[in-house]
């Protein structure tokens, strides 16, 4: 049985630490003080230290955590799609996810996802890639999780999404539910609660090809109308 923490840090970053049997795995550690002594107080062993990417706002605690832990790096190359990180008997699975970034990876773990830059709660990350396919390709990819899934993103950006969610979708009734929820001392939401209100997560329903039409974009297939909504800013 894993348990996740959830660390902020730098006003809306988001930091993890997966720990099952006394070990544990940090992600995006840029609350390391935090996490370790969080650490300290549960006695857990830090053995594992990664990101869900390179850039720089997610990795600025690495070295605090290697340095003060012992831990193991896993880099890009140490974490092909489906790698299995084993904590105490359990395990935390690789997900690539390019779009983001090429090196954009979640990682799941039991029924909880770390999302990173690539699915936010309520939104998705900026493509800097270029690679418009292959982030839909991602994004399709974690859609198909189970809807009980727990997201877990890299930043706290509730607020922002949920306002472009509502100039998108003014009668949908599920985004002031969701506001309702959200609480910033823990920020998460579920498979089925994006797609409720998340629009890149939404872009087969009528309500938002209607806006694709009126905005006079491509909507004949479901390529079409992930590229479109894309265009929206």
């Amino acid at each position: 049985m894993l348990e996740i923490r959830q660390f902020r840090y730098a006003h809306d970053n988001l930091s993890y630490l997966i720990y099952g049997g006394k070990q544990a795995l940090a992600i995006d550690g840029g609350a390391a003080g935090e996490m370790l002594s969080f650490s300290r107080e549960r006695g857990l062993t830090l053995v594992y230290v990664t990101n869900t990417h390179d850039h720089a706002d997610h990795t600025p605690g690495n070295g605090t955590l290697l340095r003060s832990s012992g831990a193991t790096f896993l880099a890009d190359a140490d974490l092909p799609d489906g790698y299995r990180i084993d904590l105490g008997g359990s395990a935390v699975h690789v997900l690539h996810t390019p779009g983001h970034t090429y090196d954009s990876r979640c990682f799941y773990a039991e029924n909880t996802l770390i999302g990173g830059d690539t699915l936010f709660n309520g939104t998705i990350g900026n493509c800097f890639t270029g690679d418009i396919r292959r982030f839909y390709q991602s994004i399709k990819r974690l859609m198909a999780l189970p809807e009980e899934t727990i997201v877990y993103a890299g930043h706290d950006y509730v607020k922002d999404s949920m306002a472009f969610a509502k100039y998108l979708e003014p009668e949908n009734v599920e985004i002031d539910r969701f506001l309702s929820r959200y609480a910033p001392a823990h920020v998460y939401s579920t498979i089925a609660d994006e797609k409720l209100v998340n629009p890149y997560f939404r872009f087969n329903e009528e309500s938002i090809v209607a806006v694709l039409r009126k905005r006079g974009l491509p909507v004949q297939t479901e390529w079409e109308r992930w590229q479109s909504l894309m265009r929206i800013e």
